[in-house]
Order: structure tokens, then C-alpha cells, then sequence
């Protein structure tokens, strides 16, 4: 059986937060696992190697989880980087060695990529790398970082990102192709939908409290709901964790003390991230800088539609599948008027178009046609 080392910054590890991408990924390791002997290479609190029939899972220790929360622009991160980068290329490499893996696919370019790139290269053992928008569109602000991406990216036997829009710049970056493939994960599905057809409706915000998520979009935007808006909203969950934690519960509290129906929770495992997202009758998107997010597709399984930003991917999927309202920009004002354009219709036009729409984010289909890529077509 053919042997793959997947190598990811991005795995459920029990700390809160590490569900959020590390869910798709765990998904992804284990529908890949049916196909080939996968073994999992991954940050966690602590060291450990745990083992499932096909799947095995390599945990190496690091000062701090997710990793998604350091910054290499901030200097007092640094050395828990440059911790975190030196452990990777080590246990990667140890892969390597003792396992001889026939492919490594690193989740995502930086640093997964590279380390995959920097093991495989001495052993001829050809690596792919799956990019996601912090890569190119965060990292590769970075001067240094983005000279990495590049090499990383050329090196690489294929390139797939999770965006098309994002497909597109990683192509631009590396002068090579590179193909859409989308993140997607396995959810549980609820015997009966108790979605709203009409007014009032229940809104729910899952994802990480980053300016680039538009977690203060979203609060600003409820500031300028009327009291008419309101009586049309039965109640709001935001759910998540990160940097805006602060400005978070300040906002919320302002809702409060004027009485409306705001919950503030924390990060949600992949069954309660379900079980939020069925209970929406919209899932809110008021981000300033995306690919195609993971909920996206955890809506589209659930058949909940969407109030999101025109950024990324979200116009071209707007435009294709036609669910839920699209705001006219990425500012408080704009996602304000799509809610407020959501609240004065009904919801159950949607449904149809959703269902149109899960096909396309199968996640036994995403990873076939990656099998096809890498292993049934490999030399």
C-alpha cells in the first residue's frame, strides 16, 4: 500500500481553537486513509504518536497552539517560531528516514510546505502543497516569507489552494498551475431542520475573532440595526476565540445593557460547530479578507444560507449558487443593509439552491481527486 506523509500545522489537539481548520484536516486524514497508509505529522502541547489501522498521527511538541496566533511581525513571538520551525523540519525528516513515505503533501505552504520540500529533497521523495489565503495573503506580505512561498511553491510536484481567486495569485507568485481544490469536512447530520421560513431568525457568527474575519464589522453593523431590525432577529450566537476577545465582550455587553439578544461562546468542536450552524437560519460572513472559509461548506451541508462580504471566492459562489444575501462591500454600513435584506424575506427560497451546491463540496470527492493526482497517476 502506498504510503503518504501529511504534514500540517492544522490538527484537533483538544486545545480550544485547534477544531476550527483542524477539523477539515483530521477529515480530510482520515477519508485519505481509505485509499493509503497516511501518516500525520502535526504541533501539539506535548509529544505523541497515536495509530489507527492506515492513519497514524505524529504530534510533536511546541510552545504554542494554534499557530495561526503567532505573528512573525510581532518580535516576541519569534522565539517560539523559531522553536516550532526547527521541531517540524526534525520530525519531518525523522519521517522520512525511518518510513521512506512515497508522497508528502504539506497543509499548508508555510511551513508544511517547506518542510516537506526541505526532508524530501535528499531522499527524491516528491512533495505537493495545498495553500490557503494566510499563506499568500498574509505570509506573503512578509518580504522573506514570501521569497520562501516562491521557492517552496516551484518545488513543489503540484499546487492546490482552497480558493479560486487564491488558485489564481499562487499561480501569479510561482509561474506554475495550480488547482482549486476545496477545503471541506465531514459533519453529522440532524434528523430535523428547525429552521425559520420567515421572521424572526436565529444568526450565528462561527470563526476566529481577527480583524481580518470582521468580527468588529459584524458588532459595529448590529449598532446599526433599528429597533424594526431587531424584532426580526430571535437571537444572535457568536461563537470563536482570538485577539478581539476583549472588543468582543464590550460589544456584546453594549448589547445587553440595551436588551438584545446577543450570546457571546467560545470555540465549538465539530459536532456543537454543527449543531450552532443548523440551529442558524443564517450564518454570518462579514470578513475582510477570505478564501473560501470552512463554514462556507459546513453551511452548504447543513443547508443554512449566508450574509457575507463580497470578498475572496464569496461573489463567484454568490453568483453560482445564489443562497442567502451577499453585501455590496466589506464595511459595517454594507453588511448591515444585507442583514437587514435577510430579515425582510423568507429563507426557504434557498434551500433548493443549497442542495444544488453540496455536490461540489463533497468531501469523499475532494479527496479522490487528489488520490488520482498524487498516487494512481504517480510514476
Amino acid at each position: 500500500m502506498r504510503h503518504i506523509g501529511l504534514i500540517t500545522t492544522s490538527y484537533p489537539d483538544g486545545v480550544p481553537g485547534s477544531e476550527a481548520a483542524g477539523g477539515f484536516v483530521a477529515d480530510f486524514s482520515a477519508e485519505l486513509a481509505r485509499h493509503v497508509r497516511v501518516s500525520v505529522i502535526a504541533p501539539a502541547t506535548a509529544s505523541s504518536r497515536t495509530n489507527s489501522g492506515t492513519l497514524d498521527v505524529i504530534r510533536f511538541g511546541v510552545p504554542q497552539v494554534p499557530l495561526s496566533l503567532l505573528n512573525p511581525l510581532n518580535p516576541a513571538d519569534w522565539p517560539a517560531i523559531v522553536m516550532t520551525l526547527r521541531s517540524g523540519r526534525r520530525v519531518v525528516e525523522q519521517l522520512v528516514q525511518a518510513d521512506s513515505p512515497d508522497h508528502l503533501f504539506g497543509l499548508w505552504v508555510l511551513p508544511s510546505g517547506y518542510w516537506a520540500w526541505a526532508a524530501g529533497q535528499n531522499h527524491g521523495i516528491p512533495f505537493s502543497v495545498w495553500a490557503l489565503g494566510s499563506d499568500i495573503w498574509s505570509l506573503g506580505r512578509v518580504p522573506i516569507a514570501r521569497a520562501m512561498l516562491r521557492r517552496t511553491l516551484k518545488r513543489a510536484k503540484r499546487r492546490y489552494a482552497d480558493g479560486i481567486r487564491l488558485s489564481r495569485d499562487v499561480e501569479r507568485l510561482s509561474g506554475l498551475d495550480c488547482q482549486f481544490l476545496p477545503s471541506t469536512r465531514s459533519l453529522p447530520q440532524f434528523e430535523a431542520s428547525t429552521k425559520a421560513d420567515t421572521p424572526p431568525y436565529n444568526l450565528g457568527f462561527l470563526g476566529r475573532w481577527h480583524r481580518n474575519k470582521g468580527i468588529d464589522l459584524l458588532m459595529e453593523a448590529l449598532d446599526l440595526l433599528s429597533d424594526s431590525d431587531w424584532s426580526r432577529i430571535a437571537e444572535i450566537r457568536i461563537h470563536g476565540g482570538g485577539p478581539m476577545e476583549q472588543e468582543l465582550r464590550d460589544a456584546v455587553r453594549e448589547q445587553h445593557e440595551m436588551r438584545r439578544p446577543v450570546r457571546m461562546g467560545g470555540y465549538l468542536d465539530k459536532h456543537e460547530a454543527a449543531a450552532l450552524i443548523d440551529w442558524a437560519d443564517y450564518l454570518l460572513l462579514p470578513s475582510r479578507i477570505e478564501s473560501i472559509p470552512v463554514v462556507f461548506s459546513d453551511a452548504v451541508q447543513l443547508g443554512t444560507p449566508i450574509i457575507a462580504t463580497p470578498v475572496g471566492d464569496l461573489p463567484r459562489l454568490y453568483e453560482k449558487y445564489r443562497f442567502g444575501t451577499l453585501a455590496s462591500a466589506a464595511n459595517s454600513a454594507a453588511f448591515a443593509a444585507a442583514i437587514q435584506n435577510a430579515l425582510a424575506q423568507s429563507a426557504a427560497h434557498d434551500a433548493t439552491r443549497i442542495a444544488a451546491a453540496k455536490p461540489d463540496f463533497d468531501l469523499r470527492t475532494i479527496v479522490k481527486q487528489f488520490v488520482d493526482d498524487t498516487v494512481d497517476n504517480a510514476p
